[in-house]
């Protein structure tokens, strides 16, 4: 792919986001044939187009991560992409449709290193014992696409939907939790509307972590420490409309709120 066409694309889904306006994916007439390797350029410069507008990374955030989806989707390995600074949300802070399109929540076990991972063999216990907190999550996607239809090199090249995260103040130590069996409930104006277990996280959320060591390094690259770094949804993600009260239950990792303006 030209480095015109890069930039033509990322530019198609950065002001896409920007605008909080729906577009057609990338493969239905764009660029059909488009790769994974060639989606992760766009993101590439998508994140620097972000970074040139003043906008700071926060950390990494992994998405596919359900052994099911990753099936349907006929892949390996999940996909990352990054949370900038302006999509963080305080935790029990109320947030507004006004500013996405379409917006889905997944409650997510967050880790904090505290130091780099770097290779192509890292192990969920070595991650572990790499990690300084863990703590509860919630990330909010908005696929720019219409209708959240998208293929794989699709959704790469929108930054795997970034859009929103909300990080609880409760940090806890990894080796206290058994963070397979660890429940996330997703609760909406009262009713239960999802539940997910660490376990749907590739097993064990600290798998993701080592999935996301294991792309980096092939670009020469570490997972930092000192980063919140998302794992995964722990449940299928839910819509959210105006007037929502949600709350977010993960047991022993701790609780989060938040309500949802017009």
């Amino acid at each position: 792919m030209e480095m015109t066409q890069v930039k033509k694309l990322a530019d198609y889904v950065h002001q896409a986001e920007k605008e909080k306006r729906e577009i057609t994916k990338i493969t239905s007439n764009l660029y059909p044939s488009l790769t994974i390797d060639e989606a992760y350029l766009i993101q590439e410069q998508l994140i620097l187009d972000k970074k040139n507008e003043g906008l700071r990374i926060i950390g990494p955030k992994m998405g596919i991560t359900s052994k099911a989806k990753m099936k349907q989707m006929n892949v390996d390995n999940p996909i990352y992409g990054f949370v900038f600074d302006r999509m963080v949300i305080e935790e029990d802070e109320q947030i507004s449709m006004a500013d996405y399109i379409h917006p889905k929540i997944e409650p997510e076990i967050g880790f904090i290193l505290k130091k780099d991972l770097y290779g192509d063999d890292i192990t969920v216990e070595e991650v572990l014992n790499a990690t300084k907190y863990v703590f509860p999550a919630v990330e909010v996607i908005d696929s720019r696409y219409e209708n959240f239809n998208f293929t794989l090199p699709d959704v790469i090249a929108d930054n795997t939907s970034a859009a929103g995260a909300i990080f609880g103040y409760k940090m806890s130590d990894p080796n206290s939790l058994a963070l397979d069996v660890l429940g996330a409930s997703i609760k909406i104006n009262g009713e239960v509307k999802a539940f997910g277990t660490g376990a749907a996280v590739l097993g064990h959320p600290a798998e993701s972590i080592a999935r996301l060591a294991q792309m980096l390094f092939k670009k020469g690259k570490a997972v930092k420490a000192n980063e919140p770094i998302l794992t995964g949804g722990m449940t299928e993600a839910i819509m959210l409309h105006a007037g929502d009260l949600v709350e977010v239950d993960f047991g022993q990792l701790g609780h989060l709120s938040f309500s949802v303006t017009p």
